[in-house]
């Protein structure tokens, strides 16, 4: 075998190593944002079941508190109404616009919920009972898991954002 053969079969064997190494970080990388992104997704998933609990919880709330205070029929209509119209919006997490409007739904159930509570402030005789009690426990118990989901949500979207947007992963796949 000549010398310039052999300077030929190393440096495609170099050629070869280096394209193999390349798509090897190619293919890790690619893995890495597919897992990444469908943890976002996981973690939304997670956002939305909580706030379905929240919006299963709102009909017997409603119920309890109308047997003590029919005449606040207002507050008590809009709090179902906000309900109806926070579980009815739908979501696409890659349309800014989708989750302004699945933001302002929940956060309009939210507010109508703040007002229900301060209506109840004035029925000591409703405070004490039972039901309400298990189901302002209930609420309570979810709004923490709403708020603990949004956070891991949160957290999920940051790293992968923080993944994407590095130099590298950017060049590829930006």
């Amino acid at each position: 075998m000549s010398k310039g053969c052999i300077i030929a079969a190393v440096i495609g064997a170099v050629i070869v190593g280096v394209l193999l190494i390349g798509f090897f970080i190619y293919q890790s990388t690619y893995n890495t944002i597919i897992t990444m992104d469908e943890n976002v997704k996981a973690k939304f998933g997670n956002v939305q079941a909580q706030y379905q609990r929240r919006a299963d919880l709102i009909p017997n709330l409603v119920e309890v508190v109308k047997g003590y205070a029919a005449h606040e029929r207002g507050t008590l209509e809009a709090v179902v109404q906000a309900r109806a119209q926070a579980t009815q919006t739908k979501v696409d997490l890659n349309s800014a616009e989708s989750l302004k409007q699945f933001q302002a739904a929940k956060g309009s159930l939210s507010q109508a919920l703040s007002r229900l509570m301060v209506v109840v402030e004035n029925y000591p005789d409703l405070k004490a009972n039972q039901n309400f009690l298990d189901l302002q426990a209930q609420l309570e118990g979810t709004e923490n898991r709403i708020k603990q989901a949004r956070t891991d949500y949160n957290e999920a979207v940051q790293g992968y954002n923080s993944y994407t947007r590095k130099f590298i992963v950017n060049i590829f796949f930006g």
